[in-house]
């Protein structure tokens, strides 16, 4: 999916929560939001409430690795910046508030801390991180773009550091930054705001460097009641330091032998220790360790054991015993300016989060109670309805409230199926977008028993590992196979279309834990071969052309890690997790070598090198050929004989590609349906992404492939196939046709056996089913095709928009929605995502608007609406700014799509099968294809026509009004003008009119705010096009609008600008329409 076009993910996640091990905390500056990193790599958002109420929020994913260290990374109150580092040298700069990713970097080094740090630097406040890892030294980077500007060096036995903390000193510029090495020895560097200043010079050396014998130091705090002492905390014991010359004050044992991981202070006299199995202890410390009190510093050179021990004031301890996989992580934090809070709080590998408030008063000597304690599965199984899985309608159980698991998932976009491998080892096909709508939408179908229709498939005996279609990944393939693997080790060969098992491959003797394609450029035997992972360590090549294994790699010591293909030397390379290589002939199967070390990473970072084989083996044939004589390998012997002809062909297809290049390329899936495990024993959460893009140009291809189906033109019929990019010559298609007309009668008798059901409305699936089962039977028969495409594309804007619009605000517009354009109301809060740089992606948990609903719930008024619906359909606007932005753009977008098409209305014959028989796919019914109008159509297109035009306009403008400024995150207006000039014409309209209504929203005072805070970002010189006299002189010439033409005409001038660039991209079909674009705008003012 590409970068630029506004995709939008909708996430079903179904009963089970996902596993959350987690493994940082961090309370955000505000006190309003709990961040939790876990150990798969995802983040969570929890919101806390005043009365420490804690309610989960959103799952940001886009790590690959175990969260190592959260830090805060903004010091500003308005924008609430969050960094993360992963155990693969993975750093993202998250936004909280909406969770998207402003900037993502990976450095060589795993860090295990990250401190923020802010200096002031004239009146400019700058944000820094200091990290510090499995590295000698401390790196400083920039905490807005992630660079790396210095580093703090040890001169003196430079080792990893264990941890850090940073003194801020009030009365001279200079901030000390105290760490302990791994070996125990604590060195201090002086930061001044000139060290600051200076960027990348020379390092920078420690100031002075001091053994104080703390080994396996957990972690060190700064107290900052008093500002004059540090708390080291080791895995036996801790030690309290004077500040000014880093002497010891007073020094506390381990209880019971127990490990400490970490502790802080909570007030000038007392501190908090906690041990790993998740118990707190809080201690009172002796006079000797108050600056206040006269006996202070009265120990400082006694033997540690003649020091006045510190007495334990309380204990905070877990109520439930449960076993934990790994240690809990606690972390002490004090309140902000509005509340203040000491809060300890605890995450687990269980996904619970245990929060302490710690008041001062209390001198009791038992233990505190905890306060509040959550987990992600006690906060799915609150909601009520519960969260929806993809398929739970179709997997319930009798006797038991738990739908079957779905363990594996493929989706096939040629045929809108999504294929469900499940725990009882069935496989389920079903479409897409039906099993989503009866998920998330209200209508008949929820009575309706079993629905969608849909296949089921038994073979395995157990839970389904893996599902692979190989055609999707590769034409080479024919597309009628499913490949499925499962714990019961087989691997089998499915014909989607008939049902049938056409293989059993039973060669591995461990669960089937992955199902690779091998690479186009391999040798033809292998071409038609799919690659097995097994959890024995081995490795087949399965042919599904000779339906045998062709190839075993098994002996593997280790579990396997990657696989890699070399395919111009024939060989299979293998990765395990020990770091070893092993290097396998595909052709003979014979073991070429194994490798370890720096060769086995050579060895794997050569076969990336994405060198098109021919052209590689052109360069030195001679070589080639001696090595392919030497290895007595027969497949580089035949590959020789081809490169002659090979080049050729290369070459030709280089020069066609450059000219390609300049074109925008469309990706031609509406809807992909995602399936995501944040951990393996997971069952799947599904994620649909919508391609508002796509789904508009196959909108507007069938529109106008529509009327006159007799005369496809080839471009047409190549669009909706869905081949825009790789459609070959028309004559071929033709000649398929008459191929796949004798192949017809017998995919319909199979079809028609496994899918009839009682019920008369499996007909039109049935139907469905059939014409959607091979591309080119539907091109060789124009009209099912339109009528066809129509519906599965239909289908995808009704599910989108009926997700989209917001429900319950204007009741005569909800009517005309649901009575006129066939849009159904969400039954359930719908889970919406956002993705962002580089498919960082945040997806919001079921019940993210649990807090919101509480307010309003008391004043729900009783009536239509029923209280459980209320605020279904509001949420999405009050979530963030960013997501307010990506749904109205593409609302309203789709929104004038369906405007502009002729009965473009989610209810009628083209939808769905009406009370008579349908006609055969054979009889050309031009009516039946176009919807059968009533009689009194124009009226109809008009009320139609007119239902879109006020959706449109109701989101464009009315929203902030309807909704109240207090439940409305208003759009961003970065956001509107990065798609002022959009390739898509509809989405570019949608974001003129929204930005145009987002000024005059904002009125003066905020356009000026908005004009102030970019003005910075501006060059320099002035340019006589783009300057203020000129838009000042527009402002007279247009006295219409006179508050919204000064920004207006500024970016009219911009735009006609980026005309000019458009010509040069070879977009020249547009161009014209932009003009018109321009004129339409102001004639409009």
């Amino acid at each position: 999916m590409a970068g630029n076009s506004l995709v939008l993910p909708i996430v079903l996640w179904g009963r089970k929560a996902p596993t959350h091990c987690i493994s940082a905390v961090l309370l955000t500056d505000d006190g309003a939001t709990i961040v939790t990193g876990c150990h798969d790599g995802q983040i969570c958002l929890w919101d806390l409430s005043v009365d420490l109420e804690v309610n989960p929020r959103a799952l940001l994913f886009g790590h690959t690795a175990s969260i190592t260290c959260l830090s805060k990374a903004c010091a500003s109150s308005d924008k609430q910046y969050i960094v993360s580092a992963s155990e693969s040298g993975e750093m993202c700069l998250w936004d909280v508030n909406d969770g998207r990713c402003i900037e993502f970097t990976k450095l060589a080094c795993t860090h295990t801390g990250i401190q923020f740090y802010q200096f002031s630097v004239g009146n400019q406040r700058e944000g820094r991180l200091l990290c510090h890892g499995h590295y000698p030294e401390i790196l400083v980077v920039d905490a807005t773009s992630l660079e790396v500007l210095y580093s703090l060096v040890s001169k003196i036995s430079p080792d990893w550091i264990s941890c850090m903390s940073i003194i801020r000193s009030h009365r001279t510029q200079e901030d000390t930054v105290v760490a302990l090495s791994a070996t125990g020895i604590l060195k201090v560097w002086i930061v001044t705001s000139e060290i600051s200043g200076m960027q990348d010079t020379e390092p920078i050396f420690e100031e002075e460097s001091k053994p104080i014998y703390c080994q396996n130091c957990q972690s060190i705090s700064f107290c900052a009641f008093t500002q004059r002492s540090l708390l080291v905390v080791c895995s036996k014991y801790w030690r309290v330091f004077d500040a000014g010359d880093y002497s010891l004050l007073c020094s506390g044992p381990s209880e019971n032998g127990q490990t400490w991981t970490g502790g802080d202070f909570v007030s000038a006299d007392k501190v908090i220790i906690w041990t790993e199995n998740g118990q707190s202890y809080i201690y009172k410390l002796p006079a000797s360790c108050l600056p206040a009190s006269d006996s202070f510093r009265s120990d400082v050179g006694k033997a540690v054991e003649n020091l006045i021990p510190p007495v334990q004031h309380s204990l905070l301890d877990r109520t439930d015993k449960e076993l934990l996989i790994c240690p809990p992580v606690t972390r002490f934090f004090y309140g902000c300016k509005e509340y203040f809070h000491k809060l300890l709080i605890q995450g687990d590998s269980s996904g619970r989060l245990n929060i302490w408030n710690i008041s001062d008063t209390s001198d009791k000597q038992e233990g505190l109670k905890m306060t509040t304690s959550i987990s992600l599965q006690e906060a799915f199984d609150k909601l009520n309805p519960c969260p929806a899985g993809i398929i739970d309608q179709l997997s319930l159980i009798p006797n038991s409230n738990e739908p079957l698991k779905v363990t594996a998932s493929v989706y096939i976009p040629a045929h809108g199926l999504l294929v469900c491998g499940r725990e009882d080892g069935s496989i389920v096909i079903v479409p897409a977008t039906q099993t989503a709508i009866v998920q998330l939408l209200q209508g008949e179908h929820m009575l309706r028993r079993g629905w969608p229709p849909h296949r089921t498939l038994r073979g395995h005996r157990n839970k389904v590992t893996c599902l692979l279609y190989p055609h999707q990944v590769s034409a080479r393939y024919d597309q009628r196979y499913l490949i499925s693997g499962g714990v019961d080790f087989s691997v089998i060969i499915w014909d989607i279309f008939s049902g049938e098992m056409k293989h059993i491959f039973c060669v591995h003797g461990g669960e089937i834990t992955q199902l690779l394609v091998p690479p186009e450029s391999c040798s033809a035997r292998v071409q038609h071969c799919i690659c097995s992972v097994a959890s024995d360590h081995s490795v087949g090549l399965l042919s599904l052309r000779e339906k045998k294994c062709i190839m075993l790699a098994s002996r593997h010591l280790f579990p396997i890690h990657v696989i890699k293909w070399r395919p111009s030397d024939d060989y299979l390379v293998v990765g395990c997790s020990d770091g070893s290589v092993y290097v396998w002939q595909m052709d003979t199967g014979a073991l070429d070598r194994c490798v370890m070390g720096i060769t086995a990473v050579e060895i794997l970072n050569a076969c990336d090198e994405a060198v098109p084989a021919a052209v590689d083996s052109l360069s030195h044939p001679a070589v080639n050929l001696k090595q392919a004589m030497t290895r007595r390998s027969l497949a580089a012997l035949k590959n020789m004989a081809h490169h002659k002809l090979q080049t050729l062909a290369t070459n030709l297809l280089a020069s066609e590609a450059s000219d390609k290049g300049n074109l925008p390329k469309y990706s031609h899936n509406s809807l992909m349906v995602q399936a995501i495990k944040t951990n393996l024993t997971d069952p799947d959460i599904h994620v649909l992404f919508f391609d508002v893009e796509a789904l508009i140009i196959q909108l507007l291809t069938e529109e106008a492939s529509r009327p006159n189906t007799a005369l496809i033109s080839p471009e047409n019929l190549q669009k909706a196939s869905g081949g825009s990019d790789k459609g070959g010559s028309f004559l071929t298609g033709k000649r398929a046709a008459v191929l796949f007309q004798q192949v017809k009668e017998t995919i319909k008798e199979n079809i028609k056996e496994h899918l009839l059901d009682d019920e008369e409305e499996d007909e039109e699936i049935m139907r469905q089913r059939r014409e959607e089962s091979d591309p080119e039977y539907r091109a060789s028969k124009s009209k099912p095709l339109t009528l066809l495409e129509y519906n599965l594309t239909m289908d995808t804007a009704k599910l989108f928009m009926s997700c989209l619009h917001a429900w319950g605000l204007n009741e005569v517009l909800d009517e005309v929605c649901l009575d006129r354009l066939g849009m159904l109301k969400p039954h359930c809060t719908v889970s919406f995502g956002l993705l962002s740089r580089g498919g960082h992606m945040s997806l919001m948990l079921p019940g993210y608007n649990q807090a919101a609903r509480k307010l309003s719930h008391g004043k729900a008024e009783v009536g239509r609406k029923l209280p459980a619906t209320e605020g279904v359909g509001k949420g999405t606007y009050g979530v963030s700014r960013a997501v307010t932005t990506q749904h109205l753009l593409s609302i309203i977008s789709l929104a004038n799509t369906l405007m502009s098409m002729t009965n473009a209305t989610f209810i009628g014959d083209h939808m769905k099968k009406g009370p008579t028989r349908p006609p055969r796919p054979s009889t050309p019914d031009l009516s039946k294809a176009r919807g059968s109008p009533p009689t009194s159509s124009n009226i109809v297109q008009g009320q139609i026509k007119q239902g879109w035009s006020q959706l449109a306009a109701m989101h464009c403008v009315m929203l902030p009004d309807l909704l109240g400024l207090d439940k409305f995150r208003p759009p961003l207006l970065e956001m509107l003008a990065r798609r002022w000039q959009d390739r898509c014409l509809e989405v570019r309209e949608a974001a003129q009119a929204l930005l145009l209504a987002e000024l005059r929203r904002i009125e003066q005072a905020g356009r000026k705010e908005a004009i102030d805070a970019w003005a910075p970002y501006l060059p320099q010189y002035m340019d006589h096009v783009i300057s203020p006299g000129v838009s000042a002189e527009a402002m007279q010439t247009i006295p219409t609008a006179p508050e919204a033409s000064g920004p207006e005409a500024k970016v009219q001038e911009e735009e006609h600008d980026l005309v000019d660039d458009d010509i040069t991209t070879a977009c020249l079909s547009r161009v014209s329409k932009v003009k018109a674009i321009q004129d339409s705008y102001q004639e409009r003012r």
